[in-house]
């Protein structure tokens, strides 16, 4: 991979679009993982003063906000801390008094309103400032349907869409992505001690070699 042609391309392609839709700049979500914090970088990279991140913790490790301050620290990328944990503790009692299911599929049920609370207020950023969504998610797990219907797969545009996870790290150490972020396991931050890979039950490095080879 010629990684400067590539985001040199990312770059492009992000402010055609955005051109072409009549709006001033992006919004995304960064989580203190890898792949936003690549989007978040590339996204800074096109739009250097309209160009904004926002951690939205909810229950999330203290380790993955600690994360993404690192990364706006060192790329001086604009950001905003919005607190959406009180707007979950006050929802779920609500949606749990209608109907409430216990067991894997509740604690999935229940986890899945955080990406939604997080598309919510991405679309709320983005409207108010004629901004697009963008979103983080790569190829491999586009592939296979690996995110939340309305949450964190809602978004207008899909920057690594194209790309592997294993592309995704490869960009990440080109673009001096901070060792902390790449060397973690991926997690959506569904819960605690969540992993990408085990929800999957399958690794990013085997799902990468499939969508390759077949």
């Amino acid at each position: 991979m010629n990684h400067e042609a590539v985001v040199q391309h990312l770059v492009k392609w992000l402010q055609e679009k955005v051109s072409a839709a009549g709006a001033k700049g992006v919004v995304l979500g960064l989580s203190g993982g890898i792949d936003s914090a690549v989007a978040a970088v590339i996204a800074k990279k096109a739009f250097p003063e309209n160009c904004m991140a926002l951690m939205m913790p909810c229950q999330s490790p203290v380790d993955d906000i600690l994360h993404s301050q690192i990364l706006v620290a060192k790329f001086a990328i604009p950001y905003r801390m919005v607190e959406i944990e009180n707007a979950y503790n006050v929802l779920l009692p609500q949606f749990e008094s209608f109907i409430k299911i216990d067991g894997v599929d509740g604690k999935l049920l229940r986890a899945n309103i955080k990406p939604r609370l997080r598309m919510i207020t991405l679309y709320y950023s983005a409207q108010a400032r004629n901004y697009l969504v963008v979103g983080t998610s790569n190829k491999s797990e586009i592939s296979i349907g690996y995110s939340t219907k309305h949450g964190d797969g809602a978004v207008d545009l899909q920057l690594l869409g194209d790309l592997l996870k294993k592309e995704v790290y490869e960009l990440a150490e080109y673009l001096e992505i901070p060792d902390v972020i790449i060397k973690k396991p991926p997690s959506a931050g569904l819960w605690q001690d969540q992993t990408d890979e085990d929800e999957m039950g399958i690794t990013y490095q085997q799902l990468d070699k499939y969508l390759e080879t077949g």
